[in-house]
């Protein structure tokens, strides 16, 4: 990690590119759940620093994930999105797009060190009825697939990353969890 890294507190961890082919994903089906495995190339970009009205400033993260099914080689998850580090306030961000008509902002902390041995756990919610991090969605998936709550676990230990995810879903009749959770190591700082 280089000093100019430092300023970005716990995000500094995720800078770089990592890939993990150890990946499940945990998905509903009309008739029940489906578990696939799968492989990613997850990359975390530096951006800078952004300054709301004139009173916050936050360090930014803009990251990019594309996930593949190891049965069939398919990308069937791609994803676009920012980590956003306010260290007044110690809050985390997370701000993402799926191209299926869903974006979200969620928002948490994080624990651990944020110093040279790049060790932290970043905790994130969003909920359809917060006020604050909350979920926006098409009219299909509102009435056929609509998300009513998100949770982001990332942890980094080195050059290891680990997250699990689950996206609550009203779908096909029924409430779901659907989880995500995958083991990443850094190739490129």
């Amino acid at each position: 990690m280089t000093d100019n890294n430092e300023a970005f507190g716990p995000l500094a961890a995720l800078i770089g590119t990592w890939e993990g082919s150890k990946g499940m994903d945990v998905s509903p089906e009309p008739d029940g759940m489906e578990a696939s495995p799968y492989y990613e190339t997850l990359s975390f970009d530096a951006v800078g620093d952004v300054t709301n009205a004139e009173e916050q400033t936050m360090m930014v993260v803009r990251y990019y994930q594309t996930v593949t099914r190891t049965a069939d080689n398919k990308v069937f998850h791609d994803e676009t999105g920012y980590l956003m580090w306010d260290a007044d306030r110690q809050v985390i961000m997370q701000s993402l797009v799926i191209p299926r008509g869903v974006a979200l902002l969620a928002g948490g902390s994080h624990d651990g060190s944020v110093g040279a041995d790049r060790a932290v756990t970043i905790d994130v919610a969003a909920r359809e009825d917060d006020p604050h991090f909350n979920i926006a969605q098409s009219p299909f998936m509102t009435e056929k697939a609509r998300t009513t709550g998100f949770d982001h676990r990332i942890s980094v230990n080195g050059d290891t990353l680990v997250y699990t995810e689950t996206t609550y879903l009203d779908i096909y009749g029924r409430s779901v969890e659907h989880t995500d959770e995958n083991t990443l190591s850094r190739v490129q700082d």
